[in-house]
Protein backbone atom coordinates (compact mmCIF):
# COMPACT_ATOMS: atom_id res chain seq x y z
CA UNK A 1 0.00 0.00 0.00
CA UNK A 2 2.16 3.44 -0.69
CA UNK A 3 2.03 6.07 1.67
CA UNK A 4 -0.79 8.23 -0.50
CA UNK A 5 -3.38 5.65 0.65
CA UNK A 6 -2.00 5.17 4.07
CA UNK A 7 -1.91 9.18 4.71
CA UNK A 8 -5.89 8.89 3.95
CA UNK A 9 -6.86 6.84 6.81
CA UNK A 10 -5.17 8.64 9.40
CA UNK A 11 -6.60 7.84 12.86
CA UNK A 12 -8.21 4.60 11.77
CA UNK A 13 -6.66 2.22 14.57
CA UNK A 14 -6.67 -1.07 13.35
CA UNK A 15 -5.75 -0.02 9.90
CA UNK A 16 -2.70 1.70 10.58
CA UNK A 17 0.33 -0.06 9.01
CA UNK A 18 3.11 -2.02 11.20
CA UNK A 19 2.36 -5.26 13.40
CA UNK A 20 2.42 -5.53 16.88
CA UNK A 21 4.80 -6.94 18.87
CA UNK A 22 5.07 -10.29 20.71
CA UNK A 23 6.11 -9.37 24.21
CA UNK A 24 6.94 -13.56 24.12
CA UNK A 25 9.48 -12.83 21.23
CA UNK A 26 12.63 -11.32 23.05
CA UNK A 27 14.89 -11.06 19.90
CA UNK A 28 12.18 -9.45 18.47
CA UNK A 29 11.13 -7.17 21.25
CA UNK A 30 15.25 -6.34 21.55
CA UNK A 31 15.12 -5.17 17.82
CA UNK A 32 12.46 -3.52 17.69
CA UNK A 33 12.79 -1.63 20.68
CA UNK A 34 16.31 -0.40 19.00
CA UNK A 35 15.07 0.63 16.13
CA UNK A 36 12.53 2.23 17.64
CA UNK A 37 15.20 4.51 19.55
CA UNK A 38 16.83 5.25 16.66
CA UNK A 39 13.87 7.03 14.99
CA UNK A 40 12.92 8.76 18.18
CA UNK A 41 16.65 10.30 19.00
CA UNK A 42 16.65 11.00 14.98
CA UNK A 43 13.38 12.95 15.10
CA UNK A 44 14.01 14.96 18.39
CA UNK A 45 17.68 15.82 17.02
CA UNK A 46 16.16 17.67 13.96
CA UNK A 47 13.27 19.18 16.50
CA UNK A 48 10.37 17.32 14.84
CA UNK A 49 7.88 16.50 17.28
CA UNK A 50 6.07 13.28 16.77
CA UNK A 51 2.56 15.12 15.48
CA UNK A 52 4.71 16.96 13.15
CA UNK A 53 6.48 13.71 11.62
CA UNK A 54 3.77 11.51 11.13
CA UNK A 55 1.93 14.05 9.03
CA UNK A 56 5.44 14.60 7.26
CA UNK A 57 5.50 10.53 7.03
CA UNK A 58 1.93 10.14 6.09
CA UNK A 59 0.91 8.14 9.56
CA UNK A 60 -1.18 8.70 12.62
CA UNK A 61 0.88 9.94 15.96
CA UNK A 62 -0.43 7.46 17.58
CA UNK A 63 1.67 5.37 15.70
CA UNK A 64 4.62 7.10 15.86
CA UNK A 65 4.78 6.83 19.56
CA UNK A 66 3.98 3.00 19.27
CA UNK A 67 6.86 2.46 16.55
CA UNK A 68 9.28 4.55 18.70
CA UNK A 69 8.23 3.24 21.99
CA UNK A 70 9.11 -0.42 20.66
CA UNK A 71 5.20 -1.37 20.55
CA UNK A 72 5.10 -1.87 16.80
CA UNK A 73 6.78 -3.08 13.64
CA UNK A 74 7.49 -0.78 11.46
CA UNK A 75 6.81 -2.18 7.99
CA UNK A 76 9.63 -0.95 5.29
CA UNK A 77 7.68 2.64 3.41
CA UNK A 78 7.52 3.71 7.04
CA UNK A 79 11.05 3.01 7.48
CA UNK A 80 12.11 4.79 4.23
CA UNK A 81 9.87 7.72 4.01
CA UNK A 82 11.13 8.09 7.51
CA UNK A 83 14.56 8.47 6.52
CA UNK A 84 13.40 10.98 3.70
CA UNK A 85 11.59 13.03 6.07
CA UNK A 86 14.54 13.08 8.68
CA UNK A 87 17.12 13.48 6.03
CA UNK A 88 19.14 10.33 7.74
CA UNK A 89 20.82 9.38 4.29
CA UNK A 90 19.73 5.52 4.66
CA UNK A 91 20.50 4.52 7.89
CA UNK A 92 16.96 4.35 8.89
CA UNK A 93 16.08 2.85 5.56
CA UNK A 94 18.54 0.56 6.53
CA UNK A 95 16.94 -0.88 9.70
CA UNK A 96 14.55 -2.76 7.43
CA UNK A 97 18.29 -5.40 7.20
CA UNK A 98 16.91 -6.00 11.02
CA UNK A 99 13.48 -5.41 11.39
CA UNK A 100 12.64 -8.23 8.61
CA UNK A 101 13.98 -10.75 10.20
CA UNK A 102 11.64 -10.36 12.78
CA UNK A 103 8.29 -8.83 11.66
CA UNK A 104 7.05 -12.62 11.22
CA UNK A 105 6.05 -14.32 14.11
CA UNK A 106 8.29 -16.68 16.14
CA UNK A 107 7.28 -19.96 14.82
CA UNK A 108 6.70 -18.65 11.19
CA UNK A 109 10.29 -17.30 11.30
CA UNK A 110 11.65 -20.77 13.01
CA UNK A 111 9.92 -22.87 10.59
CA UNK A 112 11.05 -20.89 7.74
CA UNK A 113 14.58 -20.97 9.39
CA UNK A 114 14.22 -24.98 8.54
CA UNK A 115 12.95 -24.81 5.64
CA UNK A 116 15.34 -22.58 3.88
CA UNK A 117 18.38 -24.70 5.34
CA UNK A 118 16.62 -28.12 4.62
CA UNK A 119 18.07 -30.17 1.55
CA UNK A 120 15.43 -32.52 1.71
CA UNK A 121 11.42 -31.54 2.38
CA UNK A 122 8.43 -34.14 2.96
CA UNK A 123 5.10 -33.07 3.94
CA UNK A 124 1.48 -34.57 4.51
CA UNK A 125 -1.53 -32.32 4.71
CA UNK A 126 -4.86 -33.76 5.27
CA UNK A 127 -7.73 -30.44 5.63
CA UNK A 128 -5.93 -28.13 3.60
CA UNK A 129 -3.52 -27.61 0.60
CA UNK A 130 0.10 -27.67 2.16
CA UNK A 131 1.00 -23.92 3.27
CA UNK A 132 4.23 -24.04 0.69
CA UNK A 133 1.93 -24.55 -2.47
CA UNK A 134 -1.20 -22.11 -1.42
CA UNK A 135 -1.91 -19.38 -3.97
CA UNK A 136 -1.88 -15.72 -2.31
CA UNK A 137 -5.68 -15.57 -2.87
CA UNK A 138 -5.74 -19.36 -0.99
CA UNK A 139 -3.94 -18.15 1.90
CA UNK A 140 -5.86 -14.94 2.19
CA UNK A 141 -9.46 -16.28 2.18
CA UNK A 142 -7.90 -19.60 5.04
CA UNK A 143 -6.71 -16.87 7.26
CA UNK A 144 -9.88 -14.77 6.75
CA UNK A 145 -11.89 -17.89 7.89
CA UNK A 146 -10.04 -18.22 11.18
CA UNK A 147 -11.88 -17.84 14.65
CA UNK A 148 -11.53 -16.13 16.49
CA UNK A 149 -11.20 -13.59 13.40
CA UNK A 150 -7.54 -11.90 13.12
CA UNK A 151 -7.55 -7.87 12.91
CA UNK A 152 -6.98 -6.36 9.96
CA UNK A 153 -3.29 -6.03 10.45
CA UNK A 154 -2.83 -9.19 11.90
CA UNK A 155 -4.33 -10.93 8.75
CA UNK A 156 -1.80 -8.76 6.65
CA UNK A 157 1.11 -10.09 9.01
CA UNK A 158 -0.11 -13.90 8.65
CA UNK A 159 -0.74 -13.64 4.78
CA UNK A 160 2.69 -12.41 4.13
CA UNK A 161 4.25 -14.95 6.80
CA UNK A 162 3.33 -17.78 4.68
CA UNK A 163 4.21 -16.18 1.56
CA UNK A 164 7.22 -15.48 2.65
CA UNK A 165 8.27 -19.23 3.68
CA UNK A 166 7.52 -19.83 -0.51
CA UNK A 167 10.72 -18.42 -1.16
CA UNK A 168 12.46 -21.84 -0.63
CA UNK A 169 11.24 -22.52 -4.04
CA UNK A 170 14.07 -19.49 -5.14
CA UNK A 171 16.61 -21.64 -3.83
CA UNK A 172 19.97 -22.56 -5.55
CA UNK A 173 20.44 -25.38 -5.50
CA UNK A 174 16.26 -26.07 -5.06
CA UNK A 175 15.98 -28.46 -2.11
CA UNK A 176 14.20 -31.78 -2.81
CA UNK A 177 10.31 -31.18 -2.22
CA UNK A 178 7.82 -34.08 -1.78
CA UNK A 179 3.97 -33.03 -0.95
CA UNK A 180 0.68 -35.76 -0.58
CA UNK A 181 -2.23 -34.12 -0.42
CA UNK A 182 -5.55 -35.52 0.65
CA UNK A 183 -8.64 -35.25 -2.43
CA UNK A 184 -11.28 -33.86 -0.14
CA UNK A 185 -8.97 -30.23 0.07
CA UNK A 186 -8.58 -29.94 -3.50
CA UNK A 187 -11.82 -30.55 -4.49
CA UNK A 188 -12.81 -27.99 -1.76
CA UNK A 189 -13.68 -24.36 -3.72
CA UNK A 190 -11.92 -22.03 -1.49
CA UNK A 191 -12.31 -18.85 -2.33
CA UNK A 192 -14.87 -19.36 -5.17
CA UNK A 193 -14.51 -20.89 -8.76
CA UNK A 194 -11.83 -18.33 -10.09
CA UNK A 195 -9.67 -18.49 -6.57
CA UNK A 196 -10.27 -22.73 -6.62
CA UNK A 197 -8.86 -23.18 -10.37
CA UNK A 198 -6.22 -20.55 -10.00
CA UNK A 199 -4.91 -22.90 -7.00
CA UNK A 200 -5.10 -26.22 -8.99
CA UNK A 201 -3.42 -24.76 -11.91
CA UNK A 202 -0.51 -23.72 -9.09
CA UNK A 203 -0.56 -27.19 -7.90
CA UNK A 204 0.13 -28.16 -11.45
CA UNK A 205 3.20 -26.04 -12.05
CA UNK A 206 4.34 -27.04 -8.84
CA UNK A 207 3.96 -30.90 -9.36
CA UNK A 208 6.72 -30.27 -12.81
CA UNK A 209 9.19 -28.85 -11.03
CA UNK A 210 12.17 -30.95 -11.71
CA UNK A 211 12.71 -31.03 -7.85
CA UNK A 212 9.08 -31.22 -6.73
CA UNK A 213 7.16 -34.63 -6.57
CA UNK A 214 3.70 -34.02 -5.76
CA UNK A 215 1.16 -36.73 -4.67
CA UNK A 216 -2.81 -37.28 -4.10
CA UNK A 217 -4.43 -39.46 -1.58
CA UNK A 218 -8.29 -40.44 -3.10
CA UNK A 219 -10.80 -40.06 -0.50
CA UNK A 220 -11.89 -43.88 -1.84
CA UNK A 221 -8.45 -45.83 -0.68
CA UNK A 222 -8.09 -47.63 2.69
CA UNK A 223 -7.12 -46.17 6.43
CA UNK A 224 -3.44 -45.11 6.25
CA UNK A 225 -1.26 -43.61 8.98
CA UNK A 226 -1.87 -40.10 8.26
CA UNK A 227 -5.29 -39.65 9.30
CA UNK A 228 -4.18 -38.62 12.79
CA UNK A 229 -2.97 -35.21 10.81
CA UNK A 230 -0.12 -33.56 9.14
CA UNK A 231 3.41 -34.66 8.94
CA UNK A 232 6.47 -32.52 8.12
CA UNK A 233 10.14 -33.97 7.97
CA UNK A 234 13.08 -31.98 6.91
CA UNK A 235 16.31 -33.36 6.19
CA UNK A 236 19.95 -31.53 6.01
CA UNK A 237 23.12 -31.74 4.56
CA UNK A 238 24.84 -32.61 7.88
CA UNK A 239 22.73 -35.94 8.31
CA UNK A 240 19.96 -34.38 10.67
CA UNK A 241 16.40 -34.32 10.92
CA UNK A 242 13.21 -32.50 12.29
CA UNK A 243 10.31 -34.12 11.89
CA UNK A 244 6.67 -33.00 12.92
CA UNK A 245 3.24 -34.88 13.16
CA UNK A 246 -0.28 -34.38 14.97
CA UNK A 247 -1.38 -37.09 17.05
CA UNK A 248 0.16 -38.15 19.50
CA UNK A 249 3.45 -36.52 18.90
CA UNK A 250 1.13 -33.15 19.35
CA UNK A 251 2.81 -31.29 16.02
CA UNK A 252 5.84 -30.16 18.33
CA UNK A 253 9.63 -30.99 16.25
CA UNK A 254 11.07 -34.09 16.80
CA UNK A 255 14.63 -35.03 16.70
CA UNK A 256 14.73 -38.12 18.80
CA UNK A 257 15.90 -40.96 16.43
CA UNK A 258 13.68 -43.25 17.98
CA UNK A 259 9.92 -40.83 17.13
CA UNK A 260 11.83 -39.96 14.25
CA UNK A 261 12.20 -43.38 12.79
CA UNK A 262 7.87 -43.93 13.76
CA UNK A 263 7.36 -40.23 11.66
CA UNK A 264 9.62 -41.40 8.57
CA UNK A 265 7.82 -45.24 8.63
CA UNK A 266 4.17 -43.19 8.82
CA UNK A 267 5.19 -40.66 5.78
CA UNK A 268 6.71 -43.54 3.59
CA UNK A 269 3.61 -45.26 4.14
CA UNK A 270 1.62 -42.54 2.86
CA UNK A 271 3.33 -41.97 -0.27
CA UNK A 272 3.56 -45.31 -0.99
CA UNK A 273 -0.22 -45.88 -0.70
CA UNK A 274 -1.35 -42.60 -2.51
CA UNK A 275 -1.47 -42.34 -6.29
CA UNK A 276 1.94 -42.28 -7.90
CA UNK A 277 3.09 -38.49 -9.19
CA UNK A 278 2.02 -38.95 -12.73
CA UNK A 279 -1.37 -40.35 -11.72
CA UNK A 280 -1.34 -37.29 -9.35
CA UNK A 281 -1.11 -34.90 -12.21
CA UNK A 282 -3.46 -36.71 -14.12
CA UNK A 283 -6.19 -36.22 -11.63
CA UNK A 284 -5.51 -32.73 -10.72
CA UNK A 285 -5.63 -31.73 -14.07
CA UNK A 286 -9.00 -34.13 -14.51
CA UNK A 287 -10.14 -31.63 -11.60
CA UNK A 288 -10.35 -28.75 -14.08
CA UNK A 289 -12.01 -30.57 -16.42
CA UNK A 290 -15.03 -31.55 -13.87
CA UNK A 291 -15.53 -27.35 -14.14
Amino acid sequence: MTIEAEAGRLGDEVDEPGWEVDPDDEWGVAVIATVGRQLKLRREAVGMRAAEFGLAVGYGEDLVYKVEGGKRIPRQEYLDRADEVLDAGGLIAATWEDVKKVRYPKKVRELGKLEAKAVEIGVYECNIVAGLLQTPEHVRVLMEARQPPYSPDDLERMVAARLARQSVFERDPAPSMHFVLEEAPLRRRVGGTMVWRRQIERLLQAGQLHNVTLQVMPTNTDAHPGLDGRIELLKFDDGTVVGRSDGAFNGRPITDPKQLRIIELRYGTIRAQALSPRESLAFIENLLGET
